[in-house]
């Protein structure tokens, strides 16, 4: 009896070391990925843009176009997952990858099952609803909000606003949570996974993008509230979609 075959995820590697990105690339092909490989941040945001590859794997350090102008031109374009690779350690060029978009980072040397563990963790998640068309639309509403659940889009007044797979899976608990403050690390667990490692303070940071996003004014958030010394609690009621 023949088995349905998993998708074929197609990954781009922007990667200007041929040393490090050629062993890279065989070992993704192994793990069953197809992969396309750009030397520059120029050519990485053509194939980017004539391929639309799931998920991009993104250095930091190139000569042409570094990985902080790529992720920035590509947040404007595109809500594809990202992953920063970088062998800049620093917390600060941690956090500028991270508010300028990408889902994630990893600081070289990493283990290559780690990294795997990551791409498939994020594909997971951008993959998750998207079930048979006769599949029940799961809605959540709350004001002008409009999240479905089945198609992974937020609508805004009718305007739909792009989310990365993070800011979505992030908005999802809060809103099924409405009301309820939730601790830190109980966001953390439900969104990043309980066996993620990382800096805290990724929480905030996407937090404060989905304000940005959301809110009319950010400073002054009507719908997700910082419960100071806990979390964050969505304030505003939903309401039967």
């Amino acid at each position: 009896m023949s088995h349905p075959k998993p998708p074929l995820y197609h990954l781009l590697l922007v990667e200007d070391d041929e040393q490090i990105a050629e062993p890279l690339r065989f070992g993704l092909e192994i793990e069953g990925f197809q992969v396309s490989h750009a030397l520059t941040g120029t050519q990485g945001l053509e194939i980017a843009r004539s391929r639309r590859p799931d998920l991009i794997l993104l250095d930091v350090m190139m000569p042409d176009m570094d990985g902080f102008s790529l992720v920035r031109t590509l947040r404007a374009e595109s809500a594809v997952p990202v992953i920063m690779l970088t062998a800049r350690g620093q917390e600060l060029d941690r956090v500028m990858g991270l508010e300028l978009g990408a889902d994630d980072y990893l600081v070289k040397p990493f283990s290559f099952r780690e990294l795997v563990a990551r791409i498939r963790a994020l594909l997971r998640r951008r993959d998750l609803g998207r079930g048979s068309p006769s599949s029940t639309r799961e809605l959540l509403v709350s004001r002008d909000l409009v999240l479905d659940k089945t198609a992974r889009q937020l609508m805004r007044g009718g305007v739909e606003v792009s989310l990365t797979a993070r800011e979505f899976e992030l908005l999802v608990t809060l809103m099924e949570h409405a009301g309820h403050a939730q601790a830190r690390q109980e966001l953390l667990d439900r969104v990043w996974g309980e066996n993620w490692i990382g800096d805290p303070r990724t929480l905030d940071v996407h937090i404060r993008w989905l304000r940005e996003k959301i809110e009319e004014d950010p400073a002054a958030p009507q719908f997700i509230e910082t419960v100071r010394g806990f979390g964050y609690r969505f304030t505003a009621p939903l309401r039967p979609s």
